[in-house]
């Protein structure tokens, strides 16, 4: 049985190698014990990646992935999440389906522990549910690039000066912007403008408020 250290180790040995055949180049923090275990070069962005393992439930439909840390301290353990800014993608290896998945942060900031649905639910429940198909890697990784290409090639063509509506915006469904709903208040409080949709369809526009 292999331990946590060889699991890390493994994660991210596949995920530096899915990354490279995917033309991205892959960079490693020299200092050890940091948030990020990789830096992925997508564009002329560099994006902090913290690599896991993700686990099969027992009932082999969710692929569960302890986000979480703790440590020892002289009053106990204390328990850890990550916070807004401090990593920019968490990559998943399972290794008993031998598949990757790519998660933004929405799904882990704040969170110990994420679970990607591998079939849909039995009740037909939507909301609230993560499928895993939606973050496999390759599809993750080239609409991630599109994305980045598409802010940049806004910021290019707009004047500092233009207004909110001319800015780039990031889109985000109704279910997931209430699930999250602290997370996308800071980024709007950053200064990112975000577009909450129903089915698809735009319904509220948020701007930083300076």
């Amino acid at each position: 049985m292999r331990t946590s250290t060889e699991k890390g180790t493994i994660a991210e040995l596949e995920i530096a190698t899915a990354a490279v055949k995917a033309g991205v180049s892959v960079y490693k923090p020299l200092k050890e014990h940091s948030r990020a275990d990789l830096v992925f070069e997508i564009g002329t962005q560099l994006l902090r990646v913290q690599c896991k393992w993700g686990r099969l439930s027992a009932s082999w439909d969710c692929v569960v992935v302890r986000v979480g840390g703790s440590w020892l301290s002289a009053h106990g353990y204390v328990l850890t999440t990550y916070q807004v800014g401090e990593i920019d993608l968490l990559c998943v290896y399972c290794g008993e389906l031998d598949r990757l998945f790519v998660l933004p942060p929405r799904l882990f900031v704040g969170r110990r522990e994420i679970q990607l649905r591998l079939t849909p639910a039995r009740n037909c429940q939507r909301a609230c549910i993560n499928l895993a198909e939606d973050f496999a890697f390759d599809g993750a990784i080239a609409q991630l690039g599109e994305r980045l290409n598409g802010i940049q090639e806004a910021a290019g063509s707009s004047p500092a000066s233009s207004t909110p509506s001319a800015q780039a915006e990031t889109t985000v469904g109704c279910d997931e912007f209430r699930i999250q709903f602290g997370y996308w208040v800071d980024r709007v409080a950053a200064g990112e403008h975000v577009v909450v949709t129903r089915r698809g369809k735009p319904r509220i526009r948020l701007s930083p408020a300076a």
